[in-house]
């Protein structure tokens, strides 16, 4: 008999079954023995009658410890009361494998225990829904990207250049040369941009920033749309549409996860496009109102961020910021240069930026120019500036970072919880 998955059991109803899991919980009651087992598509209750064993076989049910590997055969039938509507009679068993002690246990552990033990904790039913949340947010945008035409190309992790700045590389030896781990894929979508029109990568990014703040880690997940022929505000209504296009997702099909992790909807299930639009001028007055010390020309801080988001019960988009600010390659208003064609969205409840993006520099001239202003050498962006030499024309695109909007849906207190390994500042292990 084939092996079923818990997710499926209810096409079981009535009839045999054999299930492989591992045991969540375990109770007895005298001629029973529950078992809680899941399977990591969920869980069931297993229950072991007395009179369907022989003594030996029940004294192992009785031996059965947290985590313990089993496969489990026995009919199916329908209960509201087990966890799932749905209980296994068991009929036979095969003990794969008795787990040793589990140190995680139901009793409160510090953070630093848990993050060591991080290959265990993901067992547990909180990490597990979060984990749960991530996987149909990135396939909420490559739906999204794919229903629209986007073409998805994989860019490198070892770039021979920065993208956002020099001091948050992580350098490495590439044979007789140096490479850097990747900060963005965004100059390689250009240069695909240009074959394919629209484009998106999707992939680990890597910024050597020594923070310890809740909002960064060291490597994290982006997807990265570039639309040649595109404007700033051709970017603001795809970001716009990606942000309400997964909340919708999320909100159909994993409803149950965001009940484990305690997550009320409602402020989710409010946001409707259009979102709010600021300048970053009238961001700056509404900060200095209330109370900030934040001058024009200055990048907005996390505290800046918050005071923001929380006039909204949606995100926010804040556009405009000073150049000076802003990567060499974004493209300036040609109204007033001093400002940048560029947007950032901030999340609500105080999760802050989940998109950055923008106009990008099509002039080479002045592609040229940003580069020397910024202290960057040419010879690695040669290449770069070979896209404004072949068919130039203005294109723009944006980055969204995968594990803050998993923070902001899942309302989770810090990033290191939005994904299975985390790379944190002096903290590289398991």
């Amino acid at each position: 008999m084939a092996c079923a998955y818990i997710q499926d059991i209810a096409k079981y109803e009535g009839s045999e079954a054999v299930l492989r899991g591992w045991v969540y919980n375990k109770r007895s009651s005298g001629k029973l023995q529950f078992l809680l087992l899941r399977d990591g598509t969920g869980t069931i209750q297993c229950v072991g009658f007395k009179g369907n064993f022989t003594a030996e076989q029940f004294e192992a049910l009785d031996k059965l410890t947290q985590e313990s590997s089993i496969e489990v055969r026995g009919r199916v039938r329908k209960d509201d009361r087990a966890p799932g509507g749905f209980e296994l009679e068991m009929t036979g068993f095969e003990v794969l494998q008795i787990a040793d002690n589990y140190p995680i246990t139901p009793k409160d552990h510090g953070i630093a225990f848990l993050m060591e033990n991080r290959h265990l904790w993901l067992r547990s039913s909180h990490q597990h829904a979060i984990l749960k949340v991530r996987h149909e947010i990135i396939k909420a945008c490559r739906d999204y990207f794919d229903d629209q035409g986007f073409t998805l190309v994989d860019t490198p992790v070892f770039t021979p250049n920065a993208c956002e700045g020099t001091t948050t590389l992580f350098e490495t030896d590439y044979f007789d040369q140096k490479a850097y781990l990747t900060q963005s894929g965004q100059l390689y979508n250009e240069a695909t941009a240009a074959a394919f029109g629209k484009v998106y990568c999707f992939g680990p990014t890597f910024r050597a920033e020594k923070s310890k703040t809740r909002r960064h880690l060291m490597e994290f997940w982006m997807v990265e749309p570039e639309v040649a022929f595109a404007t700033l505000e051709d970017t603001i209504l795809l970001a716009e549409g990606l942000i309400c296009f997964i909340l919708e997702r999320v909100l159909s099909r994993r409803r149950g996860e965001l009940q484990t992790l305690e997550r009320d909807t409602t402020a989710l299930e409010r946001i409707k496009p259009p979102f709010p639009r600021l300048s970053y001028d009238e961001a700056v007055k509404i900060l200095q109102s209330a109370g900030s010390e934040t001058k024009w020309g200055s990048d907005f801080g996390g505290g800046d961020e918050t005071i923001l988001a929380e006039r909204f019960d949606s995100p926010v988009m804040v556009r405009g910021y000073p150049a000076q600010v802003k990567a060499f390659y974004m493209q300036p208003d040609p109204g007033r240069p001093e400002v940048s064609l560029s947007v950032d969205v901030l999340a609500p409840e105080g999760y802050g930026e989940i998109i950055g993006g923008g106009q990008r520099v099509h002039d080479y001239d002045l592609l040229l120019r940003r580069l020397n202003e910024h202290n960057l050498p040419v010879e690695p962006f040669q290449w770069y500036l070979d896209l404004r030499k072949y068919g130039t024309a203005p294109h723009a695109g944006f980055g969204m970072g995968i594990e803050r909007v998993v923070a902001w849906i899942c309302r989770l207190d810090h990033l290191r919880e939005t994904i299975a390994f985390p790379r944190m500042l002096y903290r590289i292990y398991p």
